[in-house]
């Protein structure tokens, strides 16, 4: 009977062309892990990861398992998986689990966090993380527009897939807020999210802070189930995966 494992892992998503396995592209987070497990266990191993993220997103902690045929140590493979996986891929930890886990379909909510820089330049040393906006945001209306998110909603203005045949109903528990200096970070936590829909909520919300729509919009915007409705789609280097919740 084959084992089953569950990995947490970090990863810097720059140099990639996101989470999943390509036939196009040597380059995926997914396609990444499965040429080292499968070198480790000497077949090929699948992955399952709670969700994909796109092109150039980071993760801090995204969960995944796979399944190998024998009992192996836990830490044994992840020193393993560790010494193979290139330098912006971590696996911060690996466990047995039941055979009935599944990484996505188990997720009970995920945390997303967006960086944006106000100030006129991004930090060297963070640039590679945060968005430079590089205009001062009314942080206040933003904070008030988000309130209008909370709850369970139909999120189809906000979902990047404008052929979407499955519900794109969503419930958002929290949106907070946090500001260090010119930086402001936005986090995000449901029990899931669409397609660029964290990217095109905070593209809005920084719309909102702009001046250019009210808060009070966000109603009209959810209810007109329109992609056009939204705002824009923020680019992807602001954004991280925090966390997965089971």
């Amino acid at each position: 009977m084959s084992i089953n494992y569950k990995m947490i892992l970090e990863y810097d998503g720059t140099r990639y062309a996101g989470w999943q396995r390509q036939v196009s592209s040597e380059h995926t987070i997914q396609g990444k892990l499965e040429a080292v497990l499968s070198r480790y266990a000497g077949r090929t191993i699948e992955i399952h990861g709670s969700g994909r993220t796109d092109a150039g997103v980071h993760a801090s902690g995204q969960t995944a398992n796979f399944y190998l045929e024998d009992r192996v140590e836990s830490e044994e493979l992840r020193s393993y998986c560790n010494a193979y996986l290139p330098e912006d891929i971590r696996i911060l930890e690996i466990t047995e689990v039941s055979n009935r886990f599944h990484s996505r379909l188990n997720a009970k909510g995920k945390t997303y966090a967006y960086r944006i820089e106000m100030g006129e330049k991004k930090s060297v040393f963070s640039r590679k993380y945060v968005y430079g906006l590089g205009k001062s945001l009314n942080i206040a209306d933003m904070k008030k527009a988000a309130e209008y998110l909370i709850g369970t909603h139909d999120f189809k203005s906000f979902c990047g897939n404008r052929k979407m045949k499955k519900s794109t109903v969503r419930t958002i528990e929290t949106v907070e807020f946090e500001q260090k200096g010119t930086e402001l970070t936005i986090r995000y936590t449901g029990n899931g999210f669409l397609q660029y829909m964290v990217r095109i909520l905070t593209g809005t919300l920084i719309e909102v802070g702009l001046g250019e729509r009210k808060a009070e919009s966000m109603p009209e915007i959810l209810e007109a189930l329109s992609r056009e409705a939204a705002g824009h789609t923020a680019p992807p280097e602001g954004l991280c995966l925090e966390r997965v919740r089971y």
